[in-house]
């Protein structure tokens, strides 16, 4: 591949704009902070188009179906997978903070902590309603708010209740879903448009992060930041990987398919920045159009594994820090209580810290003026959180495709374990030797 061609990539365009977001922000921290817009101007023509692109893809995977009872079976288990695995990443974020004790040694006394830094934060978690509010909150006041106002929930509500509406109505509606078809290919063109400026906004994020916080903010926290990538690295090779390869395909081939997406994700800070090119991607890989439109936007609000790990270590921290031992009614109080407010975890920036206070705010053992201490590195960490989660959603849809016969494996090669590529080999000499004779 000559160097010319190489550099005409997305992944290694949004690698140098990275390297050069660093390398700005660290060495002239105010010009990277004056980056801002770049990269929030590019999280702006992201966010424009998510909610067009889950109505088609989430209305054209149902309709593709053909059968309400269908969509209620893949609907059924992809949740029933997410709260598995959610499970699963609350636990490991526990079980990492006891194995690794990173507050240990903070020794802070919360009285002499100044609040103001997390006042928004706070504010914003005290805002909602628990659980029957944010049920409620799914419910938008019209069809079209639900577009305006650019949140993921309201948005698949009403695509499902259009897409099973089209399939009830049945041959009369297909001019309709055709047109929804046409649409979609509009809004995916949009997409490729909005994607070729994704190096200049990882570049302006990446900039401004390290010009705010400065690479010598870690150090402090350190131990914690370096605890929680770690965690979430073993849980993508150990546990998906392990569901990965029960399914038939390789974690590592996966993550290599859809480098572009992840380092789109890793620079931007938000997994909704990737979110169209992931839904493109998972069909290329011959996931069924209708598993893909209700699992992936499904999963980007009910499969957070990144913000599940976080959660329940970040707790843990923080008590481990201010020298408060919680009992095991009370963390196991947190598993059940950091299960739901997760799912109110958007996938953007500042989210995870939100959820984090409303989950401290039901937990009051350890006091929420304590989240001081993390905020510094939060930035740092959220981008850890965001491809955790891109990649637990990736894993899922290939799953339930799978679970559901709706995987075409002939597509799936590129990621396929060797036992399953030697099975498409053989299948396809019989199918040659049949053909011939």
């Amino acid at each position: 591949m000559t160097i010319r061609k190489l550099l005409g990539t997305l992944y290694i365009q949004v690698v140098i704009a990275i390297v050069l977001g660093v390398l700005i922000g660290h060495h002239w921290p105010q010009t990277g902070i004056d980056l801002k817009p770049l990269g929030d101007g590019f999280i702006k023509l992201i966010k424009m188009i998510i909610g067009p692109i889950i109505f088609c893809t989430v209305v054209s995977g149902i309709t593709s179906m053909h059968d309400v009872k269908q969509v209620g079976r893949v609907g059924g288990k992809a949740l029933l997978y997410f709260e598995i695995v959610s499970s699963l990443a609350l636990a490991i974020g526990l079980l990492a903070a006891h194995a690794l004790h990173p507050g240990s040694g903070f020794n802070v006394d919360v009285k002499t902590l100044d609040t103001s830094a997390i006042a928004n934060f706070v504010g914003q978690a005290q805002h909602g309603e628990g659980v029957t509010g944010f049920l409620l909150h799914v419910i938008p006041t019209t069809f079209f708010d639900a577009f305006a106002q650019g949140e993921i929930l309201p948005v698949l509500f009403v695509s499902i209740l259009f897409g099973l509406a089209l399939v009830m109505v049945g041959e009369k509606a297909r001019p309709l879903v055709g047109v929804i078809h046409q649409a979609s290919e509009v809004f995916f063109r949009i997409v490729g448009m909005i994607a070729r400026v994704a190096p200049i906004g990882a570049f302006g994020a990446m900039a401004f992060t390290i010009g705010k916080y400065g690479l010598g903010s870690l150090l402090p926290l350190m131990k914690l930041v370096g605890t929680f990538y770690l965690t979430a690295f073993i849980f993508i090779i150990c546990v998906l990987g392990s569901i990965a390869r029960y399914a038939g395909f390789s974690i590592w081939r996966l993550l290599g398919y859809i480098k572009s997406e992840l380092l789109i994700v890793l620079g931007t800070s938000s997994s909704e920045s990737a979110l169209p090119q992931l839904i493109q991607k998972l069909e290329s890989l011959g996931c069924s159009k209708g598993v893909v439109g209700i699992v992936v936007p499904t999963g980007y609000t009910f499969n957070l594994d990144g913000t599940n790990i976080y959660m329940t270590l970040a707790v843990l921290f923080l008590a481990q820090a201010t020298n408060i031992d919680l009992t095991l009614e009370q963390q196991l109080t947190l598993l059940a209580v950091t299960m739901l407010t997760s799912k109110g975890a958007g996938a953007v920036v500042g989210a995870g810290f939100v959820a984090l206070a409303a989950s401290l705010a039901v937990v009051p053992t350890v006091p929420v003026a304590a989240m001081v201490l993390i905020l510094g590195v939060d930035r740092f960490m959220a981008e850890c959180r965001s491809l955790t989660n891109i990649i637990g959603n990736a894993v899922a849809s290939l799953v339930v495709a799978a679970w559901e016969g709706e995987l075409d494996r002939d597509k799936m090669a590129p990621i396929a374990l060797k036992r399953e590529r030697k099975a498409l080999a053989a299948q396809a000499a019989t199918d040659t030797t049949k053909a011939t004779t």
